[in-house]
């Protein structure tokens, strides 16, 4: 029994949850390819002199949704059926991602189409995260909870991986469109899946949220009251908001590294192999890191260093190794920031818990591509990411100071009653 808790894949044991793993998986693959290609289609619509802000907006675009909608989101998944939600909202993106194939293919280059359709996806993935995030604790008991968010790292990461270098070699031989298509079927996968679950756990009804403001406020403060919560979501935010290089990365590729199209799905997979390499390790790992705040701290204080570091090489695989130190130094903070939100968060609030966190994980970013794009445009790429870089660090160290309680995490908390209405 004892080596059957201690297994790496103890949590895919459950038939429902390895359900929902699969079928994200290959729906995440999808939308990681689809956001290499809007990337790189925006950069083939506009003039040179213009590209730099015209992929900052990108996440411009990406960003509105996500503050007009994320605390709603939250509330929504607390108050209704979950499974049910994830119908509707892959359903709805399958819409979007089959339009933007079809306007693709037809030839309607127009980048305020291309604006338009990544909001609306957007706008679909700010109901989906909260639905999802909160859906995966109920298939897996609590003491297994921090393996499936282990596992649910690695789903991330290898989606990262295979969804741009796939993206890179398609848009070569098939161009953009095609890889909006394979996009769309993407999300009949994770339809299917989630079709085939039985005996899924029903919730108590008496527990719900109601979709109020005050519900969407009550999460704000729950999230807000706890400082090692509070903590975690201000470093996810400064952290991508700083050392947000993926909006660059066609320019590093066409103009800095001079690798084309192929070289940009190398680049782009990058961070997410890094990733996938340390989530593999913190699989084992994790319920033996003790100063789990240290480690913690660490890793995202060498996340900006290693970014920094990428901005100022010239060399191509120097540059993706950069990358990939930084996507596994990234990848050993969100496991630790996900076990404590998880562990920390009674069910009733987690969909609101995760709306909250959406804007720090989400905003973060997308405002990063933004800002990203106006400092390349002003001094350059290169200037843009290494500040960045520096910026993180600092701001890591400075969150680091203001909350000593996140040093000091060792183990995990006992979980917090849901606060007073």
């Amino acid at each position: 029994m004892e080596s059957d808790r201690s297994s790496p894949l103890i949590a895919l044991k459950h038939r429902n949850f390895r359900l929902l793993w699969f079928g994200t998986f290959i729906s995440m693959a999808g939308s990681m390819m689809r956001q290499a290609a809007i990337l790189w289609h925006v950069s083939l619509l506009v003039p040179p002199s213009e590209k730099a802000i015209a992929l900052g907006g990108v996440g411009l675009v990406r960003v509105v949704p996500i503050v007009l909608g994320a605390l709603v989101a939250g509330v929504v998944a607390d108050a209704f059926d979950r499974r049910r939600l994830l119908y509707v909202t892959n359903s709805f993106m399958l819409v979007v991602s089959s339009t933007l194939a079809l306007v693709t293919l037809t030839g309607v280059h127009r980048v305020g189409i291309v604006y338009a359709l990544a909001a609306l996806s957007a706008a679909g993935g700010v109901f989906d995260n909260p639905a999802r995030n909160s859906f995966f604790p109920t298939l897996v008991p609590r003491e297994h909870l921090p393996n499936a968010i282990s596992l649910n790292s690695i789903l991330f990461q290898a989606a990262s991986v295979t969804g741009p270098l796939i993206a890179g070699v398609i848009i070569a031989v098939a161009g953009v469109g095609a890889v909006y298509v394979v996009d769309a079927a993407s999300f009949g996968v994770l339809l299917l899946s989630l079709f085939m679950m039985r005996d899924v756990p029903v919730r108590e009804t008496s527990g719900r949220a109601a979709v109020t403001l005050r519900a969407a406020w009550d999460g704000v403060r729950f999230v807000f009251g706890r400082p090692l919560i509070r903590s975690s979501m201000l470093l996810d935010f400064f952290a991508t908001f700083f050392a947000s290089a993926t909006a660059l990365l066609p320019l590093y590729a066409q103009d800095i590294l001079h690798v084309g199209a192929h070289g940009y799905g190398v680049l782009s997979a990058a961070s997410a192999v890094g990733a996938v390499s340390a989530s593999v390790l913190m699989v084992e790992a994790i319920e033996r890191i003790r100063r789990r705040g240290r480690v913690l701290i660490l890793a995202a204080a060498t996340y900006g260093l290693v970014t920094t570091c990428f901005g100022l090489s010239r060399v191509f695989w120097l540059s993706f190794f950069f990358l990939f130190l930084a996507g596994a130094a990234d990848m050993v903070s969100t496991v630790l920031r996900n076990v404590i939100r998880q562990l920390m968060t009674p069910d009733e609030m987690r969909g609101r818990m995760t709306s909250v966190n959406m804007i720090f994980f989400m905003g973060g970013p997308q405002l990063g591509e933004l800002e990203a794009g106006v400092v390349a445009q002003a001094w350059g790429p290169v200037f843009s990411v290494a500040s960045g870089g520096v910026g993180c660090v600092l701001a890591v160290l400075c969150i680091a100071w203001l909350t000593p309680a996140l040093a000091q995490y060792t183990h995990e908390a006992p979980l917090p009653a849901v606060p007073a209405g």
